[in-house]
């Protein structure tokens, strides 16, 4: 495999992982990390809140505009290895992305990223997934079926 097809891999790796874990909770991220045994790491950004616009656009495809604000918290990780992990998280919830930003540093690494994907990533993705399919079929048990009736008046 050349160097940009195995970068390519590696960044779908990082992308897929993130969605993941941007969906979990803290506690669970937590849980799961506490059973591998992690590589020193030193938090080269301390988690920290802020605020990130969002747009919008009229239609879906009209002009972009403003739509408000939204809290988010990020924190960056560094490995002894050299890895660098960057975690971004909807919320005030700094422990959270500090979280995932060691997860995607862990993601990067060769000794490390199969116990991740298997331990961690692959059992909260399975979880996810049950959450989303419970919605699904609450929601589904809601609907409503609306139809008009023509009436025969001439």
């Amino acid at each position: 495999m050349d160097a940009v097809t195995q970068h390519n891999n590696q960044q779908a790796q990082r992308k897929a992982a993130m969605a993941v874990l941007a969906h979990a909770e803290a506690g669970e991220i937590a849980a799961r990390l506490d059973a591998l045994v992690l590589p020193a790491h030193q938090d080269l950004r301390a988690p920290e809140n802020g605020l990130v616009m969002l747009r919008g656009r009229v239609g879906g495809d009209g002009a972009p505009f403003n739509l408000g604000e939204a809290t988010v918290s990020r924190a960056a990780v560094r490995l002894a290895s050299g890895e660098v992990g960057f975690g971004y998280t909807l919320g005030r919830d700094g422990e959270k992305a500090r979280l995932i930003a060691l997860c995607d540093a862990l993601v990067q690494s060769r000794d490390f990223a199969g116990a991740v994907e298997r331990d961690i990533i692959a059992p909260l993705r399975e979880q996810l997934m049950v959450r989303r399919k419970q919605v699904a079929a609450q929601t589904a048990a809601t609907k409503v079926d609306f139809y008009t009736m023509v009436r025969g008046e001439g």
